[in-house]
């Protein structure tokens, strides 16, 4: 299979697995208690209110009509207009989509380099010293939840030691860039646990990958240990490692929110939240459409980088 066929196959894939999300994200917030009508009018609104509130927001229409309209407004990357700012999906969340796309980029950065480093240097050495101290710091990172670590950096290098700010707020008018040291303390919490779980996932992959028959015999003919690793072992651990950054990239995604409750930083968790307090169920729907639509793009990626460097599932997948 040629990457352009393989990548119509997957993009195919991706438009249905959109449908999909819409369809539920739809439903979803069909289901929700109140809507925006009330919630923009308050608890003191008389019937009468909500009714004609409802009708200047044409949420009052069968929701399979409001579906449709949604939909083919999506196509054209018109995600609707915000019933609580009154102003455009895409604007409202072009900001925040901006700064938690920062975060989760610096994180991968970091992370993906470090979980590769840490899986190779346990899986080539299994049952070392350094791999049980490895595993047991990586079980430790894992079983703690991301908002004691938060909080834990927080009290030793914002009080203990007041070396960073315990609060991620970017200067007035300016963006996370402009004070880059307020993304240390958020980057170091979710790499933490990124590192701990990708790491031991690499160790396992590269385990099997030095057990296969082609790196023994890359051995057993004299080739030095790096050319064994950098040639023989490195192409066969990459797919699956491919694959399990790419889901730590989606899980990047949706753990940011604890990390931006906890650092007051200025992402998507703070306009979802406004979201579900004022029923803005049009900001729902466009970020959940956004984050999926960048996840599975995400796992595109992967698998055409997995096809780029062991050709021999190309000629599997025909």
């Amino acid at each position: 299979m040629t990457a352009l066929g393989f990548l119509a196959r997957r993009l195919l894939a991706t438009v249905a697995t959109l449908f999909a999300v819409a369809v539920v994200l739809f439903a979803g917030s069909e289901v929700l208690p109140g809507d925006a009508a009330s919630a923009s009018l308050g608890p003191d609104a008389t019937i009468e209110e909500v009714a004609q509130r409802r009708a200047e927001l044409g949420v009052d229409r069968p929701w399979p009509v409001r579906f449709v309209e949604w939909g083919t407004a999506a196509l054209r990357l018109d995600l609707g207009t915000s019933t609580s700012m009154h102003r455009p999906v895409v604007d409202v969340v072009a900001e925040p989509l901006a700064a938690t796309g920062l975060l989760v980029g610096l994180t991968a950065a970091v992370t993906v380099p470090l979980a590769m480093g840490l899986g190779l240097l346990t899986g080539l050495r299994p049952g070392g010293r350094v791999d049980r101290a490895v595993s047991a710091v990586a079980v430790v990172a894992v079983s703690i939840p991301q908002f004691v670590t938060a909080g834990l950096l927080v009290l030793v290098f914002a009080d203990l030691w007041p070396l960073l700010p315990a609060i991620s707020l970017p200067p007035l008018g300016g963006g996370p860039l402009d004070r880059p040291e307020i993304l240390v303390l958020p980057v170091a919490a979710l790499t933490l646990f990124g590192a701990a779980w990708a790491s031991r996932i690499v160790r396992a992959t590269v385990i099997d990958a030095d057990a296969m028959p082609h790196v023994e015999a890359a051995r057993l003919a004299g080739l030095p240990e790096r050319v064994v690793v950098a040639r023989h072992l490195l192409p066969a651990a990459v797919p699956p490692c491919a694959q399990t950054f790419a889901w730590l990239l989606s899980g990047l995604f949706g753990g940011t929110t604890v990390v931006e409750v906890v650092f007051n930083y200025p992402g998507l968790s703070q306009t979802l939240v406004a979201a579900v307090r004022n029923h803005d169920t049009a900001v729902l729907e466009g970020v959940g459409l956004l984050l999926a639509a960048i996840i599975l793009v995400s796992f595109i990626v992967a698998d055409l980088l997995v096809l780029a460097v062991d050709p021999r599932l190309r000629v599997a997948a025909r």
